[in-house]
Order: C-alpha cells, then sequence, then structure tokens
C-alpha cells in the first residue's frame, strides 16, 4: 500500500498518526498540493490510499478506519457516530476558523467558533468510564478527532482556553503525548503555529457560516430538514461506499423476546409506561397517540436498537367515574372493569400495540404495594391530618369526586375547569375554590361539607424534589411542554396535597383512623405501573428499585405532567426505598378532531371500537396519527388531510418506490438482485441516505417520533427521483453498459427499499414485516442497519432471490372520505332546533299522515343520543332525584324520540288506535 500525503495538510496529520499506531505497513510519500494522485478525479485529493487491490480511498476518516481495521481492531459500534459528527460538525466549524485565524488574522473570534463542539466534546467525555471517547486505549476516533483539533489546540496564540473543558485538555494531552502522534505531526506539520497551514487554507472554498447546521439540528423540525439542500462531498461518498461494501456478514438474526422481561448488566435497560386509561372510557384517537401508540412505536424502535425493552401499561380502574359507570349499566364496579378492560386491550390490539403486558389496578398487588409506600411515607412523617370542605351533591347524595364537578377557575375564570385541575392555565385546583359549581351527573349546585383527610406534605418534600428534577431534566429527554409544566407549579411552591377520598371503590386506607375511606385516584393510579409489572413478574423490584440500571419514560398528554413529576416521585422520594425514578417524561400536547373537540356524546370523532369499522386499515391510521403527533404544539385530525397523506406519502412516495424496485427486480432480472457497479451518483445517493438515517436514529433518540418519520419520507423521496433520472425500464431495453447501468439502479433501489421496511417497522409494523416477505430479506437486516449511529449497507446482495411483489398501499377516494366524515361528524343531537323536522320534505302516505324521508346517517346518531338520554333518566330515577329535574330530562327524551322517527321516515306522533267494530 502507500499513503499519499503532503505537508500542512490537517487531514493528512491523523492518517500519519493512524500508520504510525496501527503499524501497517504501509509506504508514505509527500507530494505537492498540487498533485493529482487518484487518477479519476478531476481535482487533487490528498491524503489518498492506494490499496493493493488497485483502487483508492481519499477519505481521510475511511483511510483511518481502513488502517485500524486491517490491523486487526474490533470495530466499536460509537465508531460511526462519532466519525459522522466529525465530518458535519466538527468540519464545517474548524473550516470556518481556520479561514478567520489564518486569513484573517480573527485568532479571537475564530477560537469562539469552536466553543459549542468542544462543549459538546467534553460533556461526552465527562460522561464517559473510559479514558479515551470509545474504549481504553486509543482508538480511530481519537486519532481522528486529534488530528482535526491538533491546529487550534497546540497554538497558543488562537487556542480556545482549555481551562473551561477539563475533560478535553486531559483527553488532548494524553493524544498528544503519544509517539504516534508526535511522530506525524513531525512529518506533516513541520512550521510552529497556524501559518504552516496557509497555503491549504487558502485552496479551500470560504465557507459561508450561515450553511453550516447548528450542533443541535438533531432537534430541528422535520419541514426544516426536509427543506434543507445538502452538498455531498467526496469523502462523504467514500465512506458511505465503504460501509455500504462490508454488507450483512458479521449479523446475526434479532433474539427472540425473553418472558419475563428482566434487566441485564451491560445492557441499556428501558423501563417504559404509558399513562393507564380510565376503565370506563372508550379512547378516541387523541387517547391513543398521546400515549400508547407512541409509547409503542418507541418500545419497538428501543428493540431494533439492541435495548431491552420492558412495555408496560393497563387500566386504571378506581374511582367515582367507574362507580356511576356501573350504576348506569346496573352492573357492579368489578364488572364494569372486566367488561371495559376487555375493550381497552382489543382497541389496542387492533391498533397493534405491542405492549409486554397489559394490566389492571384492582389486584391485590396494588393494594399491597400502595399501601407499603402509605406506611413508609407515614412512618418518615410525609403525610399530614387536616379537615376538609369538600364538595357534596345532595341530589346524588355523595361527595363529588373531582371530574364529577365543574366551575368558573379561580385562576383564569375558565368557565369549564374540573374539581382538581383547568385545562386551560393548567393549575391545581381544590374543587370548593370553582366559582360556580355545578354536579355534572345531574347539573345540581353541590354543597360545602367537612370531612377528615390524609395529605401527603408535599412542601417538606420540596427541595428533595427540585434536587432530583435538576438532574433528571437535565440528563434526561423531557419534552419541553412537561419541564414548563413542571416548573410552573414549583414556581409558586407546594402545598400539601390530599391523598384519601370519601368513595367506596377503590384501595382502601390501611390507617384505622380512615378505614371508610380510599386513596385518591392521582396517588394511587401512577403506583398501578408498579402493581401491573408485579403482575407480570414476582422480581418487578429489579425493574422499580434499580435506578441504577433502569431508565424510566413515562409517556402521557400534557394534563397528566403534574402528577407524574410532582405527586408521584414526591411519593417514592418520602417513601425512600431506592425507587427507580422518571429519567424521561414525554407529554404530547392536545389532538383535535377538524375543528372541534372529540365527544362521544355528540358523536364527534373517531373512537377506539370504531376505527376498525372504517375499511381503512390499522397501519394507515398508526401512519396518520403519528404523521401528525402533536409534538409542540396541538395538532388536529382531518379527513382531507388524511386521505391527502396516505394518497401522497404512503400511495405515490413510499409504496410507489418499493413496488416499482421490487418489481424491476422481477421483470428485469428474473426475480434475483443484480450485479451492482456503483459510479458517483449511486454514492451521493447512498451517502444522502445514510444521512437520513443517522437524522432518524439521532431523532429517535430524543424520542422525535413525528420528525423521524419524515426522513424515512425523504429516503424514498430520494429513491424515487434516483429511478426516475435514471430510468432503468429503458436502459435495460440497450447495449451491455447500459443494461449494467439499470441492474446497478435496480440493486440499489431495492436495498433502499430493505432498509425502509426496517425504518418503518415502529410505525406501520404490517406493512413493514409485507416489504421484508416480499424482498425475502434476511432477518439480521431489522437490527443490522439501526446498531450504533445507523449503517446503510448492502443487505441484498447480487443474486439474491426475492419473493412475490404487490402493491402495498390503496387509494383513499374522496367520496369513502366524505362518508366517513359525515359519519363522524356528529349532530348535536340534544340542541337541535324545533324547527329542525319541518325543514325536511315532507312524503305523504296513504293515511293521510306526513312524515320526512329517511335519512340513516342521522338516524343511527339520534339511536346513540336516544339511548344515552335513556341511561341519565334511569340514573336520576335510581338515585330517587327531584321530580322536576327528572321531568326535565324525560322530555328531553322523548324530544329526540320524536326526532329519531323523523329520521327513520315514521311518524313522530304516536298512532292512535283504530276505531271498528270488535270481531
Amino acid at each position: 500500500m502507500k499513503l499519499y500525503i503532503s505537508e500542512g495538510n490537517p487531514h493528512c496529520l491523523k492518517v500519519v498518526a493512524a500508520v504510525e499506531l496501527t503499524l501497517v505497513q504501509c509506504d508514505v510519500q509527500c507530494v505537492n498540493h498540487e498533485e493529482r494522485v487518484v487518477p479519476f478525479l478531476s481535482r487533487p485529493a490528498l491524503p489518498a490510499l492506494l490499496l493493493p487491490s488497485g483502487g483508492h480511498l481519499f477519505s481521510s476518516n475511511a483511510i483511518c478506519q481502513y488502517l485500524f481495521e486491517t490491523s486487526g481492531r474490533k470495530p466499536n459500534p460509537l465508531i460511526n457516530q462519532w466519525l459522522e459528527w466529525e465530518t458535519t460538525e466538527l468540519q464545517p466549524a474548524l473550516l470556518q476558523a481556520l479561514h478567520m485565524a489564518v486569513l484573517q488574522g480573527k485568532a479571537t473570534e475564530a477560537s469562539k467558533i469552536l466553543q459549542g463542539p468542544l462543549s459538546y466534546l467534553d460533556q461526552c467525555l465527562s460522561k464517559g468510564t473510559t479514558p479515551c471517547l470509545t474504549e481504553e486505549s486509543v482508538s480511530v476516533v481519537d486519532v481522528v478527532l486529534w488530528g482535526a483539533l491538533h491546529p487550534f489546540l497546540s497554538d497558543s496564540s488562537s487556542s480556545p482556553a482549555l481551562g473551561e473543558w477539563k475533560c478535553v485538555q486531559a483527553w488532548f494531552e494524553r493524544l498528544a503525548g503519544e509517539k504516534a502522534c508526535q511522530a506525524a505531526v513531525l512529518k506533516v506539520l513541520p512550521g510552529k503555529g497556524l501559518e504552516v497551514l496557509k497555503p491549504f487554507v487558502q485552496r479551500q472554498p470560504a465557507p459561508a457560516s450561515s450553511q453550516r447546521r447548528d450542533p443541535q439540528s438533531c432537534n430541528s423540525t422535520a419541514s426544516e430538514a426536509e427543506d434543507a439542500v445538502r452538498v455531498v462531498s467526496e469523502e462523504e461518498m467514500e465512506a458511505a461506499a465503504l460501509t455500504w461494501s462490508r454488507g450483512l456478514t458479521a449479523c446475526t438474526e434479532p433474539p427472540e423476546k425473553p418472558h419475563p422481561i428482566l434487566p441485564q448488566e451491560g445492557r441499556r435497560n428501558l423501563l417504559l409506561t404509558s399513562a393507564l386509561p380510565y376503565v370506563n372510557n372508550v379512547p378516541h384517537l387523541g387517547n391513543i397517540i398521546g400515549c400508547v401508540l407512541s409509547a409503542d412505536v418507541f418500545a419497538r424502535y428501543g428493540r431494533l436498537r439492541g435495548w431491552n425493552v420492558l412495555y408496560v401499561c393497563g387500566t386504571d380502574e378506581y374511582g367515582t367515574a367507574t362507580e356511576n359507570k356501573a350504576r348506569e349499566e346496573g352492573l357492579t364496579p368489578q364488572q364494569i372493569c372486566d367488561k371495559y378492560h376487555a375493550v381497552h386491550a382489543e382497541i389496542y390490539s387492533w391498533f397493534q400495540v405491542d405492549f409486554d403486558f397489559f394490566g389492571r389496578t384492582t389486584t391485590p398487588k396494588q393494594t399491597e404495594i400502595a399501601q407499603d409506600i402509605f406506611w413508609r411515607l407515614h412512618e418518615r412523617g410525609f403525610l399530614l391530618e387536616d379537615t376538609v370542605e369538600q364538595l357534596r351533591c345532595e341530589g346524588c347524595r355523595r361527595f363529588l369526586a373531582d371530574r364529577f364537578v365543574e366551575g368558573g377557575c379561580p385562576h383564569c375564570s375558565y368557565p369549564e375547569a374540573r374539581g382538581d385541575q383547568c385545562d386551560k392555565c393548567g393549575k391545581l385546583i381544590n374543587a370548593v375554590e370553582l366559582k360556580n359549581p355545578l354536579c355534572k351527573v345531574c347539573s345540581k349546585t353541590p354543597i360545602i361539607q367537612s370531612s377528615k383527610h390524609l395529605f401527603l406534605d408535599l412542601p417538606k418534600l420540596e427541595s428533595q424534589l427540585e434536587q432530583w428534577l435538576d438532574k433528571s431534566t437535565a440528563a434526561g429527554d423531557w419534552t419541553p411542554n412537561a419541564k414548563q409544566i413542571t416548573r410552573s407549579w414549583l414556581r409558586d411552591g407546594l402545598k400539601p396535597r390530599c391523598i384519601t377520598r370519601d368513595l367506596k371503590w377503590g384501595t382502601p386506607v390501611p390507617h384505622p383512623d380512615f378505614k371508610d375511606k380510599v386513596f385518591y385516584v392521582w396517588f394511587d393510579a401512577p403506583i398501578g405501573y408498579l402493581s401491573i409489572t408485579a403482575n407480570y413478574t414476582d422480581q418487578w423490584e429489579k425493574w422499580w428499585k434499580n435506578p441504577e440500571q433502569v431508565e424510566l419514560y413515562n409517556f402521557m398528554a400534557k394534563d397528566n405532567v403534574p402528577f407524574h413529576s410532582v405527586v408521584f416521585p414526591s411519593s417514592l422520594l418520602g417513601a425512600q426505598d431506592n425507587y427507580t425514578l422518571v429519567n424521561h417524561l414525554v407529554a404530547t400536547e392536545y389532538l383535535n378532531y377538524e375543528d372541534t373537540k372529540f365527544s362521544k356524546s355528540r358523536g364527534v370523532g373517531v373512537f377506539g371500537d370504531m376505527a376498525k369499522d372504517t375499511g381503512v386499515p390499522s397501519d394507515v391510521w398508526r401512519f396518520y396519527l403519528l404523521y401528525v403527533r402533536p409534538e409542540g404544539q396541538d395538532s388536529a385530525f382531518s379527513w382531507a388531510d388524511m386521505a391527502l397523506k396516505n394518497n401522497s406519502e404512503l400511495l405515490n412516495n413510499l409504496g410507489n418506490f418499493i413496488n416499482r424496485a421490487g418489481m424491476f427486480v422481477t421483470k428485469f432480472f428474473e426475480g434475483c438482485v443484480p450485479a451492482m457497479e456503483l459510479l458517483a451518483e449511486d454514492k451521493t445517493l447512498l451517502a444522502q441516505v445514510g444521512w437520513e438515517l443517522r437524522q432518524y436514529i439521532s431523532l429517535m433518540d430524543k424520542v422525535k417520533i413525528r420528525d423521524g418519520l419524515k426522513h424515512i419520507l425523504n429516503i424514498s423521496r430520494h429513491g424515487n427521483q434516483y429511478i426516475q433520472v435514471n430510468e432503468p425500464w429503458k436502459k435495460i431495453k440497450g447495449g451491455d453498459q447500459d443494461r449494467q447501468r439499470a441492474g446497478t439502479v435496480t440493486g440499489v433501489s431495492v436495498n433502499i427499499a430493505c432498509l425502509l421496511s426496517v425504518l418503518l417497522q415502529p410505525y406501520i409494523p404490517t406493512t413493514s414485516r409485507t416489504i421484508r416477505e416480499q424482498l425475502n430479506a434476511p432477518a439480521a437486516c431489522v437490527s443490522t442497519m439501526l446498531h450504533a449511529g445507523g449503517s446503510f449497507v448492502c443487505s441484498l446482495p447480487a443474486g439474491h432471490a426475492i419473493g412475490t411483489v404487490s402493491p402495498l398501499f390503496q387509494k383513499l377516494e374522496a367520496d369513502q372520505i366524505e362518508a366517513l366524515k359525515k359519519k363522524f361528524g356528529g349532530q348535536q343531537a340534544q340542541k337541535v332546533a324545533p324547527d329542525a323536522a319541518a325543514a325536511a320534505a315532507p312524503v305523504a302516505v296513504n293515511d293521510g299522515a306526513v312524515v320526512s324521508a329517511a335519512d340513516p346517517e342521522r338516524a343511527k346518531q339520534l339511536m346513540q343520543a336516544v339511548a344515552e338520554q335513556g341511561d341519565k333518566v334511569r340514573v336520576l330515577k335510581g338515585q330517587k332525584a327531584e321530580k322536576a329535574a327528572i321531568t326535565l330530562e324525560v322530555n328531553k327524551l322523548l324530544d329526540l324520540k320524536k326526532q329519531l322517527a323523523l329520521a327513520e321516515g315514521k311518524s313522530a306522533e304516536p298512532t292512535a288506535p283504530q276505531k271498528g267494530k270488535k270481531k
């Protein structure tokens, strides 16, 4: 092998150090900056390595990797991630800094440009457990970064003050002390200071600082990433081609999930929870995307990354809401829980939510663990006793749970604030503070009555809580809204929080003075995460009392944040039992329905039990909900937009590309992947796809699920454009050279389709599996490309036989969407104007009566309204409410029945009995 270098070229520094360190036999030849040693390049490219095969490597990072691997060094999973950072983040900053320092003489300003990258490097080194970046000894990453930073960090006139970055200083001094690095400096940079670099810098294009991506670009919006035009360097092209050529040879098939899943030494152990849905509510699309679906995507992604993931959830079954639902349906609370737990499980199964365990809170384990935490808090002095003024409804003859009273918010005057929290300003409320409160069951004004209760002494725990929050929010991935909501709670100081309620259906309070009470749902329900895990495995404490090994992710909508970031952690901190506390709190904003809110009673919106009856596949629902996932602000479900995204993104973009790639293999190459000879255009595509892959991983690691999806769609857009430009269907009819070109384009395209099948697995699992089956993809490809920083390798080599290819998606037609929009648009059936019936076209019938033309859709909605109003009347009668209140609701019921008769094409008036002679 022969290595060509030039003096004063900082890129040559790292490769010479790599030669010296690895001791690979290589002839090093110093040439002029202008000498062209790579024959097929139109410009000089140094350093360059002439390989024994006659080929060339002219990417300094690729050369270093090659030398280290040739010497027998085993690749570390973090290497690609660091080399990507060096190429795309550090090098643009260095080029700009060198230009300012060497050519403009602005050394001080130049050093400021490097503060961001150096701060990031110092942070990573401080968190590491080894003296070098990826392992105990010097690796290719250390050599590459040292060589890149040496010109600046070794020059006292321009070097940033390394005192700010102690870890970088120690690391750099260690590398600078290596004999291999010292020999490289003498050979490549024989002069002193930055002046030796001037000939090299003068030949570089002037950097445009505005074009350099921000180091935190992984947090930029998908639209920004989508709109940005990336220029791919030859170094990136060659690195991408080298990665591609490695294939799947070193990969093994992903292991099956063991059960029970337990934390493992040396692995990243992730415990995922999604907010427990109320058992008596059928979840709507907003509930599904806000909690269980988001967590499912991240759980699937984590498993693909090789992490050890346990995902648990279950139904929250205690409380007044369950009692009332049981009364409405004439069942016991336990029977209601059994019935609706099954409904929830069926809905999530249809949406392909892959829980490791889906449990419930009405279990002995819940009682055992909740009471244990209670006693630990009591023994440590974190509970208070106090007399509480509560709202009691005389009509319903009960104390009102917070969710069953509404009124004006005492803080912002929002008129529909709940008894525990205002949805508008987010502040906690004591129900007695509400202005003009009303019982949500019977609409009566409740009275205030005193009762003795227990409180969690949050002020006493506030200091501990704040210390923990500072660490967790700094080190973990908390969404901005989660941080903001939590800080707003702490800003005004915490107040004692009541943890007991005057109810029957709940976890009993074990204290003898409070034996007629149960735990308040927001003390009790989060403990359900622990009890559900305990019902999954008797070794549950390995997850929940193991903060050293376990990372806890909580998924929820923003209204649940305070209870997961303040109340529940305070309970666990006060229990002092080494509990695992949340590391990453992921909260969505709200998903609305078209231009309004979801409402079961008004028939507005799609609820979980309705989605499967629409004829739209589960994967399409998942895709669209994740596409509009409310990550930074509220978003809305729209039928028209769903059709647009299905037809444009799934059908025309993603499905079109994958289907064409597979069909070309079947039609033109007898079902076997053809040989591929990569040209510069192909390598450019590999680099573009590789960059999109790394962005996807960077975003998904940070739980930016919606933005990660955009990069998948970008990859298929690149693929479609590549096929359109190269036209393999035409070239296959040409000469040998054209046929070879058609083969390369087809082979590269079908490999991109294989990559897409992997990236899509967390989002649309059935489609992902179908793609892999159609391509007959090896099982190893599922995890290979997502390990470490991401590697786009050739997983379907020449000669690989694919399966039968068929379309993946179907078009959603306009009339189909319009019908669904009408069906789920709802009508305020109880508020229909009195003359609504008269507006319908009358139809005469034989006996002289006049009825309206039938309207089946409206009739269906009114039937539901009649059923719900009938339930309301039965509840009032069962509670022996005042006669006036019952009469009012009965009249509403009769009016609804009249409207239903009209909608069914019948007479609204009861038919009079016919008079006649008895037979």
